[in-house]
């Protein structure tokens, strides 16, 4: 059943139409989008534009990551129009040095900077604000595009591909090459390109590549390999983030601060969140919105991130590893938690007010109704679903902890049994600990932000 599978998943990534046949329709309603953002109506509820990409698109993307993978770069319209750029005007530069090594940080910062920018200024709530940031990103993907070759903003300056990109690693879809039959292979057509398709335009080239994270789907490697050696197929969830043979502080860094970006985003929705701005803005001497969302802002991601550095100090006792390694090393073990958050969060904006994208895009057409609500299910159905998914997330996590330390601990000691459990048992500590506090948050009342 899987081989006949992979076998139908490797015939559509090869097939002549793929991504086009998606790409084109996504960037209908992309520039459907950005006209209702800016020229549509000023309610973000009554604004197709708002309501399709923070109520519908924003809410279900992580899930199309844990699913399959990166295939929304393979079909966005920011990739599409780098690739249009390109091909008239692109001057085909290198990626900078600085962007190859500091990439994925800018990614940390601009993901954070976007989020801060959208609780201070309104970026929900204003269907203008949100179309000057698309406009700005589409701006980037030009300059981008003109200057540097490939998809140089794809692969190191979106925010969404940082997320992406962590969140891909837990995937249940993979594509990989065969390295007997590439062993042989000295045409490297998938990564340079050939009469099919272009090459790689992610900078990834499959016979050394072991991860999802930046890996778009596109299929032109399917397309070009003269030996058949590329196949997708399907694997279990979270099994890439078991073998990491080189971690990345700052990828473990992003996982860690997503959630507390979460942290912040359920806050700002609590019914006793006004009561208690009102008394942090006692404490600070300030009345200034801006100042006491920063304040919390900030103590919000450093609380995950404080956290996992403590308890990878304590594992540094036990393992012998220095902080920094365990840091990186486990700091991918929150990822599976980090997508339950995430996700159970964006639960509540789809299902709690997932019918004002219909009644939104009923108006464009003079079609206005006056609902009584916009969910979609009761809020204590969306409850349960959303605590079914932190339970999903902290098995996930726990058992990738698991495994990570007997990757990485076990087999360097003369009870490796021993010195994995004693490395593992901090970790499944702090994994519990964030998952209760995640619980106590979505126990509160929260109230709709569109």
């Amino acid at each position: 059943m899987d081989e006949k599978f992979n076998y139908v998943l490797k015939r559509i990534f090869k097939s002549r139409w793929y991504p086009g046949i998606l790409q084109w329709p996504t960037a209908i309603v992309f520039c459907v989008i950005i006209f209702q953002m800016l020229f549509g109506s000023s309610s973000p509820h009554d604004n197709f534009g708002t309501a399709m990409t923070w109520i519908f698109w924003w809410s279900i993307i992580p899930l199309t990551f844990l699913i399959v993978g990166r295939v929304w770069c393979a079909i966005c319209p920011f990739a599409m129009l780098s690739d249009f750029v390109q091909k008239f005007v692109g001057n085909h530069r290198p990626v900078p040095r600085f962007l190859k090594k500091y990439g994925i940080w800018i990614i940390d910062f601009i993901y954070v900077l976007i989020t801060w920018s959208d609780h201070v200024f309104g970026m929900v709530e204003y269907p203008r604000g949100s179309g000057v940031i698309m406009l700005l990103i589409t701006t980037g993907v030009i300059v981008s595009g003109a200057f540097f070759e490939r998809r140089t903003w794809c692969r190191y300056l979106c925010f969404l591909g940082g997320l992406s990109g962590n969140y891909s690693r837990s995937a249940a879809l993979e594509l990989r090459s065969s390295p007997e039959t590439c062993k042989t292979c000295n045409v490297a057509a998938c990564y340079k390109g050939g009469e099919q398709a272009p090459g790689c335009p992610m900078f990834e080239f499959p016979k050394t590549m072991d991860s999802n994270a930046s890996c778009n789907f596109c299929g032109d490697c399917i397309k070009n390999c003269p030996n058949d050696s590329i196949k997708v197929s399907l694997r279990m969830p979270t099994k890439e983030l078991w073998f990491i043979q080189r971690p990345k502080v700052a990828e473990a860094f992003l996982a860690v601060i997503i959630m507390g970006i979460v942290f912040v985003q359920n806050i700002t929705m609590l019914d006793v969140w006004a009561e208690a701005q009102h008394y942090l803005e006692i404490f600070l001497g300030t009345d200034n919105y801006a100042i006491t969302f920063t304040v919390i802002f900030a103590i919000a991601m450093a609380i995950p991130v404080l956290l996992l550095y403590i308890t990878s100090w304590i594992s540094s006792r036990i393992n012998s590893a220095s902080t920094y390694i365990n840091f990186a090393r486990f700091g991918y073990a929150l990822i599976p938690l980090d997508f339950a958050g995430h996700m159970a969060h964006n639960l509540f904006h789809l299902l709690a007010e997932g019918k004002a994208v219909l009644y939104a895009g009923m108006a464009m057409f003079g079609i206005h109704v006056q609902p009584t609500s916009t969910a979609v299910l009761s809020a204590n159905t969306i409850e349960i679903m959303q605590f079914a998914l932190l339970f999903l997330g902290v098995v996930g996590s726990a058992y990738t902890a698991y495994r990570i330390s007997g990757f990485n601990y076990g087999p360097q000691s003369n009870d490796p049994k021993k010195q994995a459990i004693y490395s593992y048992v901090p970790y499944v500590i702090l994994i519990i600990l964030l998952t209760l506090l995640n619980v106590y948050i979505f126990l509160l009342p929260m109230s709709h932000r569109a």
